[in-house]
Protein backbone atom coordinates (compact mmCIF):
# COMPACT_ATOMS: atom_id res chain seq x y z
CA UNK A 1 0.00 0.00 0.00
CA UNK A 2 2.95 2.33 0.66
CA UNK A 3 3.75 2.48 -2.89
CA UNK A 4 0.70 3.05 -4.34
CA UNK A 5 -0.10 5.75 -1.84
CA UNK A 6 3.33 7.61 -2.88
CA UNK A 7 2.01 7.14 -6.03
CA UNK A 8 -0.99 9.10 -5.65
CA UNK A 9 0.61 11.88 -3.62
CA UNK A 10 3.42 12.38 -6.11
CA UNK A 11 1.35 12.42 -9.50
CA UNK A 12 -0.19 15.15 -9.89
CA UNK A 13 2.76 17.53 -10.03
CA UNK A 14 4.91 15.51 -12.22
CA UNK A 15 1.74 15.46 -14.24
CA UNK A 16 1.08 18.63 -14.80
CA UNK A 17 4.74 19.53 -15.57
CA UNK A 18 5.73 20.71 -12.06
CA UNK A 19 3.04 23.31 -11.42
CA UNK A 20 2.34 21.60 -7.82
CA UNK A 21 0.08 24.36 -6.44
CA UNK A 22 -2.41 24.13 -9.52
CA UNK A 23 -5.70 22.36 -8.56
CA UNK A 24 -6.33 18.73 -10.16
CA UNK A 25 -7.75 19.08 -13.96
CA UNK A 26 -10.41 17.00 -12.34
CA UNK A 27 -11.20 17.31 -8.30
CA UNK A 28 -11.09 12.86 -6.91
CA UNK A 29 -14.65 12.12 -5.01
CA UNK A 30 -14.65 11.86 -1.99
CA UNK A 31 -11.20 14.11 -1.62
CA UNK A 32 -10.85 15.81 0.97
CA UNK A 33 -9.82 14.02 4.74
CA UNK A 34 -10.85 10.61 3.70
CA UNK A 35 -10.09 9.54 0.53
CA UNK A 36 -11.36 6.24 -0.79
CA UNK A 37 -8.41 3.92 -0.25
CA UNK A 38 -8.31 5.30 3.38
CA UNK A 39 -11.78 4.94 3.68
CA UNK A 40 -11.99 0.95 2.08
CA UNK A 41 -8.98 0.44 4.41
CA UNK A 42 -10.65 1.28 7.78
CA UNK A 43 -13.81 -0.64 6.08
CA UNK A 44 -11.98 -3.69 5.52
CA UNK A 45 -9.64 -3.44 9.11
CA UNK A 46 -12.35 -3.04 11.08
CA UNK A 47 -14.84 -5.86 9.80
CA UNK A 48 -11.73 -8.33 10.29
CA UNK A 49 -11.46 -7.16 13.44
CA UNK A 50 -7.94 -6.10 13.34
CA UNK A 51 -6.23 -3.22 15.97
CA UNK A 52 -5.87 -0.26 16.11
CA UNK A 53 -8.93 0.05 13.69
CA UNK A 54 -10.73 -2.10 15.84
CA UNK A 55 -10.22 0.32 18.94
CA UNK A 56 -10.79 3.49 17.03
CA UNK A 57 -13.75 2.67 15.52
CA UNK A 58 -15.14 1.35 18.97
CA UNK A 59 -14.32 5.13 20.55
CA UNK A 60 -16.26 6.49 16.95
CA UNK A 61 -19.45 3.99 17.85
CA UNK A 62 -19.46 4.90 21.83
CA UNK A 63 -19.85 8.55 20.72
CA UNK A 64 -23.79 9.91 21.24
CA UNK A 65 -22.59 11.96 18.13
CA UNK A 66 -22.41 9.09 15.81
CA UNK A 67 -26.29 7.89 16.79
CA UNK A 68 -28.39 7.77 14.23
CA UNK A 69 -31.41 8.87 16.21
CA UNK A 70 -29.94 12.29 16.43
CA UNK A 71 -31.91 14.97 15.69
CA UNK A 72 -30.62 17.90 13.87
CA UNK A 73 -31.66 21.62 15.32
CA UNK A 74 -31.01 23.65 12.41
CA UNK A 75 -30.80 27.97 12.81
CA UNK A 76 -30.96 30.44 10.68
CA UNK A 77 -28.23 32.48 12.11
CA UNK A 78 -25.15 31.43 14.16
CA UNK A 79 -23.51 33.72 16.61
CA UNK A 80 -19.72 32.68 17.49
CA UNK A 81 -18.26 36.18 19.58
CA UNK A 82 -20.37 38.54 21.83
CA UNK A 83 -24.11 38.67 22.39
CA UNK A 84 -26.69 35.52 21.82
CA UNK A 85 -24.16 32.95 21.22
CA UNK A 86 -25.81 29.77 19.77
CA UNK A 87 -22.76 28.29 17.85
CA UNK A 88 -22.90 25.10 19.62
CA UNK A 89 -25.74 24.29 18.05
CA UNK A 90 -23.96 24.07 14.80
CA UNK A 91 -20.75 22.63 15.73
CA UNK A 92 -22.71 19.40 17.77
CA UNK A 93 -24.79 19.07 14.43
CA UNK A 94 -21.52 19.12 12.35
CA UNK A 95 -19.83 16.75 14.42
CA UNK A 96 -22.69 14.16 14.55
CA UNK A 97 -22.94 14.89 10.40
CA UNK A 98 -19.69 13.72 10.19
CA UNK A 99 -19.76 10.46 12.66
CA UNK A 100 -22.72 9.27 11.58
CA UNK A 101 -21.74 9.82 7.56
CA UNK A 102 -18.21 7.59 8.70
CA UNK A 103 -20.36 5.10 10.26
CA UNK A 104 -22.38 4.83 7.19
CA UNK A 105 -19.13 4.69 5.12
CA UNK A 106 -17.18 2.34 7.11
CA UNK A 107 -20.12 -0.10 8.20
CA UNK A 108 -22.74 0.38 5.03
CA UNK A 109 -25.93 0.88 7.72
CA UNK A 110 -28.40 3.24 6.07
CA UNK A 111 -29.50 4.44 9.30
CA UNK A 112 -26.74 6.48 10.05
CA UNK A 113 -26.10 7.53 6.27
CA UNK A 114 -30.15 8.38 6.54
CA UNK A 115 -29.28 10.80 9.52
CA UNK A 116 -26.54 12.43 8.54
CA UNK A 117 -28.22 13.46 5.18
CA UNK A 118 -30.99 14.83 6.96
CA UNK A 119 -28.75 17.10 9.39
CA UNK A 120 -27.00 18.07 6.19
CA UNK A 121 -30.40 18.92 3.88
CA UNK A 122 -31.84 20.36 7.11
CA UNK A 123 -28.93 22.98 7.67
CA UNK A 124 -28.76 24.12 3.80
CA UNK A 125 -32.49 25.01 3.78
CA UNK A 126 -32.48 27.08 6.66
CA UNK A 127 -28.60 28.49 7.21
CA UNK A 128 -28.49 31.89 6.11
CA UNK A 129 -26.15 33.85 8.43
CA UNK A 130 -23.37 33.88 10.46
CA UNK A 131 -22.24 36.20 12.48
CA UNK A 132 -20.88 37.85 15.94
CA UNK A 133 -17.59 39.67 16.68
CA UNK A 134 -14.05 38.63 15.36
CA UNK A 135 -14.81 35.30 16.26
CA UNK A 136 -17.42 34.66 13.39
CA UNK A 137 -14.54 34.10 11.38
CA UNK A 138 -13.36 31.08 13.27
CA UNK A 139 -17.04 30.13 13.31
CA UNK A 140 -16.98 30.45 9.38
CA UNK A 141 -13.37 28.42 9.23
CA UNK A 142 -13.91 25.83 11.31
CA UNK A 143 -17.01 25.08 10.71
CA UNK A 144 -17.10 25.34 7.08
CA UNK A 145 -14.37 22.82 6.50
CA UNK A 146 -15.85 20.72 8.86
CA UNK A 147 -19.47 20.56 7.09
CA UNK A 148 -18.19 20.17 3.63
CA UNK A 149 -16.06 17.07 5.05
CA UNK A 150 -19.32 15.66 5.91
CA UNK A 151 -20.85 16.56 2.73
CA UNK A 152 -17.85 15.01 1.02
CA UNK A 153 -18.77 11.86 2.60
CA UNK A 154 -22.38 11.79 1.70
CA UNK A 155 -21.76 13.04 -2.21
CA UNK A 156 -24.22 11.00 -4.21
CA UNK A 157 -26.48 9.42 -1.36
CA UNK A 158 -29.54 9.33 -2.08
CA UNK A 159 -32.31 12.17 -1.12
CA UNK A 160 -28.73 14.14 -0.37
CA UNK A 161 -28.79 17.97 -1.85
CA UNK A 162 -25.65 18.37 -2.67
CA UNK A 163 -26.38 20.62 -4.77
CA UNK A 164 -28.31 23.41 -2.16
CA UNK A 165 -25.86 22.06 0.48
CA UNK A 166 -22.88 23.89 -1.82
CA UNK A 167 -24.92 27.19 -2.55
CA UNK A 168 -24.52 27.37 1.19
CA UNK A 169 -20.89 27.04 1.59
CA UNK A 170 -20.75 29.31 -1.50
CA UNK A 171 -23.55 31.54 -0.39
CA UNK A 172 -22.58 32.00 3.98
CA UNK A 173 -19.35 30.29 4.54
CA UNK A 174 -16.70 31.44 1.90
CA UNK A 175 -17.34 35.13 1.54
CA UNK A 176 -16.57 35.07 5.37
CA UNK A 177 -13.19 33.05 4.59
CA UNK A 178 -12.33 35.10 1.76
CA UNK A 179 -13.09 38.68 3.52
CA UNK A 180 -10.62 37.20 6.06
CA UNK A 181 -7.93 35.77 4.61
CA UNK A 182 -7.53 38.93 2.25
CA UNK A 183 -8.37 41.84 5.15
CA UNK A 184 -7.84 39.75 8.27
CA UNK A 185 -10.68 42.14 9.97
CA UNK A 186 -9.07 45.58 8.94
CA UNK A 187 -5.90 44.64 11.24
CA UNK A 188 -2.30 44.23 11.10
CA UNK A 189 -1.40 41.11 9.02
CA UNK A 190 0.42 39.76 11.31
CA UNK A 191 -2.24 40.26 14.53
CA UNK A 192 -4.59 37.11 14.10
CA UNK A 193 -2.90 33.62 15.41
CA UNK A 194 -1.81 31.12 12.95
CA UNK A 195 -4.87 28.82 13.53
CA UNK A 196 -7.35 31.73 12.20
CA UNK A 197 -5.52 31.63 9.25
CA UNK A 198 -5.60 27.73 8.77
CA UNK A 199 -9.30 27.06 9.69
CA UNK A 200 -9.98 29.61 7.11
CA UNK A 201 -7.99 28.39 4.42
CA UNK A 202 -9.26 24.86 5.09
CA UNK A 203 -12.87 26.21 4.75
CA UNK A 204 -11.93 27.20 1.27
CA UNK A 205 -9.56 24.55 0.51
CA UNK A 206 -12.82 21.97 1.38
CA UNK A 207 -15.03 24.70 -0.32
CA UNK A 208 -12.55 24.45 -3.50
CA UNK A 209 -13.17 20.55 -3.75
CA UNK A 210 -16.75 20.33 -2.61
CA UNK A 211 -17.55 22.53 -5.27
CA UNK A 212 -14.85 21.73 -8.16
CA UNK A 213 -13.79 25.10 -7.88
CA UNK A 214 -10.26 25.30 -9.06
CA UNK A 215 -10.08 28.94 -8.43
CA UNK A 216 -10.99 28.38 -4.94
CA UNK A 217 -8.81 25.61 -3.92
CA UNK A 218 -5.65 27.50 -5.48
CA UNK A 219 -6.09 30.52 -3.60
CA UNK A 220 -5.50 28.62 -0.40
CA UNK A 221 -3.15 26.59 -1.84
CA UNK A 222 -1.35 29.47 -2.70
CA UNK A 223 -2.30 31.17 0.46
CA UNK A 224 -0.39 28.19 2.24
CA UNK A 225 3.12 28.63 0.18
CA UNK A 226 2.90 32.70 -0.46
CA UNK A 227 0.54 34.27 2.39
CA UNK A 228 1.25 37.31 4.05
CA UNK A 229 -0.28 36.37 7.39
CA UNK A 230 0.09 33.61 10.01
CA UNK A 231 -1.36 30.63 8.53
CA UNK A 232 1.23 30.46 5.33
CA UNK A 233 3.79 27.65 5.81
CA UNK A 234 7.10 29.99 6.70
CA UNK A 235 5.02 32.24 8.70
CA UNK A 236 3.57 29.36 10.80
CA UNK A 237 6.87 27.82 11.40
CA UNK A 238 9.11 31.13 11.56
CA UNK A 239 11.97 29.33 13.13
CA UNK A 240 14.00 25.96 12.09
CA UNK A 241 16.53 24.24 14.59
CA UNK A 242 18.70 21.94 11.95
CA UNK A 243 20.16 19.58 14.72
CA UNK A 244 18.57 18.85 18.17
CA UNK A 245 19.10 15.36 19.40
CA UNK A 246 19.76 14.32 15.88
CA UNK A 247 16.25 15.84 14.76
CA UNK A 248 15.71 19.00 12.72
CA UNK A 249 13.07 21.12 14.51
CA UNK A 250 10.58 23.76 13.86
CA UNK A 251 9.15 26.24 16.33
CA UNK A 252 5.39 27.18 15.48
CA UNK A 253 4.15 30.32 15.56
CA UNK A 254 1.92 30.04 18.84
CA UNK A 255 4.09 28.22 21.21
CA UNK A 256 4.87 30.93 23.12
CA UNK A 257 1.32 32.07 23.85
CA UNK A 258 -0.60 28.51 24.63
CA UNK A 259 0.00 24.88 23.91
CA UNK A 260 -3.80 24.20 23.35
CA UNK A 261 -3.85 26.64 20.59
CA UNK A 262 -0.36 25.29 19.33
CA UNK A 263 -2.23 21.55 19.04
CA UNK A 264 -4.89 22.79 17.69
CA UNK A 265 -2.61 24.60 14.33
CA UNK A 266 -0.84 20.94 14.28
CA UNK A 267 -4.19 19.59 13.59
CA UNK A 268 -5.23 22.24 11.26
CA UNK A 269 -2.62 22.44 9.08
CA UNK A 270 -2.24 18.14 9.18
CA UNK A 271 -6.07 18.87 7.66
CA UNK A 272 -4.55 21.52 4.95
CA UNK A 273 -2.18 18.94 3.91
CA UNK A 274 -4.21 16.03 4.13
CA UNK A 275 -6.94 17.56 2.03
CA UNK A 276 -4.57 18.54 -0.60
CA UNK A 277 -2.67 15.12 -0.44
CA UNK A 278 -6.21 13.40 -1.70
CA UNK A 279 -6.04 15.71 -4.39
CA UNK A 280 -2.64 15.49 -5.10
CA UNK A 281 -0.59 17.84 -3.68
CA UNK A 282 2.38 16.88 -1.56
CA UNK A 283 2.11 19.91 1.67
CA UNK A 284 3.50 17.59 3.62
CA UNK A 285 6.61 17.50 2.21
CA UNK A 286 6.85 21.33 0.97
CA UNK A 287 9.83 23.36 2.05
CA UNK A 288 11.40 20.51 3.03
CA UNK A 289 9.07 18.76 4.94
CA UNK A 290 9.15 22.00 6.98
CA UNK A 291 5.45 21.26 8.99
CA UNK A 292 7.17 18.11 10.21
CA UNK A 293 10.09 19.95 11.55
CA UNK A 294 6.89 22.10 13.47
CA UNK A 295 5.12 18.66 14.29
CA UNK A 296 8.44 17.17 16.07
CA UNK A 297 8.51 20.53 18.47
CA UNK A 298 5.52 20.72 19.29
CA UNK A 299 5.07 16.73 20.16
CA UNK A 300 8.48 16.65 21.86
CA UNK A 301 7.87 19.78 24.03
CA UNK A 302 4.43 18.91 24.95
CA UNK A 303 5.81 14.96 26.09
CA UNK A 304 7.86 16.91 28.35
CA UNK A 305 11.39 17.18 27.10
CA UNK A 306 13.38 20.83 26.24
CA UNK A 307 13.38 22.39 23.19
CA UNK A 308 15.11 26.01 21.99
CA UNK A 309 13.17 28.61 21.68
CA UNK A 310 13.91 32.19 19.74
CA UNK A 311 12.33 35.27 20.99
CA UNK A 312 9.11 35.73 18.02
CA UNK A 313 8.01 39.17 17.72
CA UNK A 314 4.83 40.22 15.67
CA UNK A 315 2.83 43.34 15.47
CA UNK A 316 -0.74 43.49 16.58
CA UNK A 317 -4.06 45.88 16.28
CA UNK A 318 -4.23 48.56 13.63
CA UNK A 319 -1.08 49.94 14.01
CA UNK A 320 0.81 46.69 14.34
CA UNK A 321 2.23 48.19 17.90
CA UNK A 322 5.05 45.31 18.77
CA UNK A 323 4.55 42.65 21.23
CA UNK A 324 7.05 39.53 21.54
CA UNK A 325 7.20 36.13 23.25
CA UNK A 326 10.82 35.29 24.63
CA UNK A 327 10.02 31.71 26.17
CA UNK A 328 7.67 28.74 25.38
CA UNK A 329 4.74 29.02 27.18
CA UNK A 330 3.95 25.83 29.36
CA UNK A 331 0.07 26.86 29.24
CA UNK A 332 -1.77 23.67 28.86
CA UNK A 333 1.53 21.65 28.37
CA UNK A 334 0.60 17.93 27.48
CA UNK A 335 -3.12 18.74 27.03
CA UNK A 336 -4.59 16.13 24.80
CA UNK A 337 -6.19 16.71 21.13
CA UNK A 338 -6.94 13.92 18.32
CA UNK A 339 -4.24 15.51 15.87
CA UNK A 340 -1.21 13.08 16.23
CA UNK A 341 -2.30 9.93 14.73
CA UNK A 342 -3.00 11.77 11.05
CA UNK A 343 0.72 13.37 11.12
CA UNK A 344 2.45 9.66 12.82
CA UNK A 345 0.59 8.02 9.59
CA UNK A 346 1.89 10.50 6.81
CA UNK A 347 5.49 10.95 7.78
CA UNK A 348 6.10 7.64 9.71
CA UNK A 349 4.33 5.48 7.55
CA UNK A 350 3.25 6.82 4.19
CA UNK A 351 6.81 8.26 3.97
CA UNK A 352 8.56 6.13 5.98
CA UNK A 353 10.41 8.95 7.94
CA UNK A 354 12.26 8.60 11.27
CA UNK A 355 9.59 10.93 13.34
CA UNK A 356 10.33 9.43 17.67
CA UNK A 357 8.20 12.36 19.24
CA UNK A 358 5.58 12.63 17.00
CA UNK A 359 5.35 8.79 16.86
CA UNK A 360 5.23 8.82 21.14
CA UNK A 361 2.34 11.47 21.49
CA UNK A 362 0.60 10.12 18.75
CA UNK A 363 0.81 6.36 20.98
CA UNK A 364 -0.11 8.40 24.38
CA UNK A 365 -3.17 9.51 22.64
CA UNK A 366 -4.37 6.22 20.47
CA UNK A 367 -6.90 5.67 20.09
CA UNK A 368 -8.16 8.72 19.31
CA UNK A 369 -11.97 9.94 19.71
CA UNK A 370 -13.09 12.85 18.00
CA UNK A 371 -15.86 15.79 18.82
CA UNK A 372 -18.05 14.94 21.93
CA UNK A 373 -15.01 13.18 23.06
CA UNK A 374 -13.01 15.57 24.47
CA UNK A 375 -15.03 18.14 26.39
CA UNK A 376 -18.15 19.94 25.63
CA UNK A 377 -16.49 23.58 24.58
CA UNK A 378 -15.65 24.49 21.07
CA UNK A 379 -11.85 23.45 21.85
CA UNK A 380 -13.05 19.57 22.02
CA UNK A 381 -14.53 20.30 18.37
CA UNK A 382 -11.53 21.98 17.10
CA UNK A 383 -10.61 18.58 14.71
CA UNK A 384 -12.43 16.09 13.33
CA UNK A 385 -10.76 13.12 15.49
CA UNK A 386 -10.53 9.71 14.59
CA UNK A 387 -7.58 9.30 13.41
CA UNK A 388 -6.51 5.75 14.39
CA UNK A 389 -9.50 4.71 12.37
CA UNK A 390 -8.74 6.54 9.32
CA UNK A 391 -5.35 6.74 9.17
CA UNK A 392 -3.46 4.11 10.30
CA UNK A 393 -1.70 1.64 7.90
Amino acid sequence: GLTAALAVGAGTAAATGGSAGAAPATFAHPGMLHAYGELNRAKVRVAAGTEPWLSGWNRLTANRHSASTWAPNPQKTIIRGGTGENYGILYNDIHAAYQNALRWKIAGTTAHGDTAVRILNAWSATLTTLTGNADRFLAAGLYGYQFANAAELMRGYSGFDLGRFQTMMRTVFYPLNNQFLNQHNDACITNYWANWDLCTMNSILAIGILCDDAAKYDQAVNYFKNGAGNGSLRHAVPYLYDNVDGYALGQWQESGRDQGHTMMGMGQMGAFCEMAWSQGDDLYGYDGNRFMKAAQYVAKYNLGHAVPFTTYTWGTGQNCAQQSHTVISAASRGQVRPVWDLLYYHYGRRRGLDVPYIKAIAESVRPEGGGGDYGSTSGGFDQTGFGTLLYAK
